[in-house]
């Protein structure tokens, strides 16, 4: 990604506003909302994401995550909401760990209610793990489209995880 040291460039390649269009969804557990709320609060304060190549539109962007039965669509648009472009990013490269994810989380939600302190750690080690795969497929799956760093891959894979909830 292109370097630019004034703010101006340094907000250019960055999300500020973040929604999902989950309407077709199940209403989400409170658990589940609480991440909603926290993935999303967390990228608008901190995060990276540019178009790649020759993109003709220039941040900073607007985001809309849409779940379909088979994929979830990244609608981007212009901060004036003027110019978009959408990517679909398929569901099943991440079936299993977003299942993974899923069962380590309700693990580490119990594991807190009732188990020592070093048997949380280990439990909360093995959420990040899955969290980092996650991300990791997330930046290889964008490549070449979108460009973003790790911390904002993983936040991108918690909103990801969560309008993926299997029923």
């Amino acid at each position: 990604m292109p370097q630019n040291d004034d703010a101006e460039g340094r907000a250019a390649g960055r999300l500020v506003d973040i929604s999902l269009d989950d309407g077709g969804l199940p209403p989400p557990t409170p658990e589940i909302e609480q991440e909603r709320r926290v993935a999303i609060f967390d990228l608008i304060e901190g995060n990276v994401f540019e178009l790649a190549g020759g993109a003709e539109m220039r941040g900073p962007y607007r985001l809309v995550l849409r779940p379909d039965a088979h994929s979830i669509g990244l609608e981007v648009t212009s901060r004036d909401g003027g110019a978009s472009e959408t990517f679909r990013i398929s569901a099943a490269p991440y079936a299993q760990v977003i299942r993974d994810y899923h069962q380590i989380c309700q693990s580490y939600l119990d594991a807190v209610r009732h188990l020592p302190p070093a048997q949380i750690e280990t439990i909360d080690a093995a959420r990040r793990s899955i969290h980092e795969e996650g991300a990791r497929r997330l930046i290889e799956e964008l490549a070449g489209k979108v460009w973003i760093d790790p911390p904002t891959a993983r936040r991108l894979f918690t909103l990801v995880a969560v309008l993926r909830v299997e029923t």
